[in-house]
């Protein structure tokens, strides 16, 4: 086992969370550190580097696993996913069954939510948000106060930014069989 849940809990939207404490060393943390608050084992794998830093917090089914990393304020819930050498920090929310992945990051006061994707090298930052079906890949960066959803597709090296939104068609996914 990599860490255990502490007798440090918060009261936090209904939920009990339990901060979390290394037993061991693995990337840069060190046995004795005390990490973020998971709602229970299951949010957080025992296997991988992955880890909840500082004051983030991640419950109901989300899952972290992988190498991801879940920082600063950031909030992971619903059956959100975050995986692989992905992270969420700041103030970043990622919640429903999104899925953050690759080396993808999430950060500020961004929003990933719905059955969205993030992965690659994607950034999704400022007060951005990414929902519906939406799907933000490569090395895209969205940013600013924009909005991708419905059943966009945003990828390659494209830049969202500003007030801009973007937002597929079902039926052109279904054309393009992203479905």
């Amino acid at each position: 086992m990599k860490y255990e849940l502490t007798t440090n809990f918060i009261k936090y939207k209904g939920k009990k969370l339990y901060q979390i404490k290394a037993l061991k060393d693995f990337s840069s943390v060190k046995a004795g550190d005390l990490g973020g608050y998971i709602e229970k084992e299951s949010n957080l794998s025992q296997n991988g580097n992955c880890w909840a830093f500082d004051n983030a917090k991640v419950y109901d089914e989300a899952k972290i696993y992988g190498d991801a990393k879940v920082c600063g304020n950031a909030e992971v819930w619903g059956n959100a996913e975050v995986y692989g050498d992905a992270e969420v920090y700041d103030n970043a929310e990622v919640w429903g069954k999104a899925e953050v992945y690759g080396y993808a990051e999430v950060f500020d006061y961004a929003k990933v939510f719905d059955k969205a994707e993030v992965w690659g090298y994607a950034q999704v930052f400022d007060y951005a948000e990414i929902y519906g079906k939406a799907k933000v890949w490569g090395y895209a960066e969205v940013c600013g106060n924009a909005l991708v959803g419905g059943y966009a597709d945003v990828w390659g090296y494209a830049e969202v930014y500003g007030d801009a939104k973007v937002c597929g068609d079902k039926e052109e996914a279904k054309k393009r069989e992203l479905l």
